[in-house]
């Protein structure tokens, strides 16, 4: 395993760019509905994720997403033990979404829940955390093409933000 970070999305340097992508249940027929800025928290430049989480129409998601693929393929992660998150949030509990090239479909995908507090904290995810959604496969962590984080599953308003995140 390594000893060192590989930084992800880092939007503390006031010029980086937010690659971030957000959708909801929409897609699918929910009526959930977000909203994700690029701000400033406690100091914090950050990707910010709000909205409200609603059950309806088979629904019952909001994300934000980060493609982690380049024009050399999917991001070989094997070095490392798992997603270091730089989080703030609203107390509630979030998932964070692995995707590799195994998911084929779009309820497939890899997660781990955590808390986001309403301060800044590390949030540690190793991969031996995550639980496959829709296969059968273990997660593949050579072969990473997206994260998303995600509120997920019941009728909640969400409000979680990512400054940093990271491979540790």
């Amino acid at each position: 395993m390594s000893n060192d970070e590989l930084v992800l999305s880092d939007l503390s340097m006031p010029d980086a760019p937010a690659a971030w992508r957000s959708f909801s249940d929409q897609v699918m027929g929910g009526i959930s509905q977000e909203q994700v800025t690029v701000e400033e928290i406690d100091r914090k430049r950050c990707v910010r994720l709000r909205g409200e989480v609603r059950l309806e129409n088979r629904g019952g998601f909001v994300q934000v997403a980060l493609p982690l693929e380049s024009q050399g393929g999917p991001l070989d992660a094997r070095g490392y033990t798992g997603v270091r998150l730089l989080v703030w949030g609203n107390g509630e509990e979030y998932r964070l979404h692995l995707r590799t090239t195994d998911c084929r479909r779009p309820q497939q995908y890899y997660w781990a829940p955590f808390v986001a507090e309403a301060r800044w904290q590390a949030v540690d995810l190793p991969f031996v955390a995550f639980q496959p959604k829709g296969l059968d496969a273990p997660l593949d962590a050579g072969a990473l093409t997206r994260l998303g984080v995600v509120a997920y599953g019941r009728p909640f308003y969400a409000d979680v933000a990512m400054a940093r995140v990271a491979l540790y």
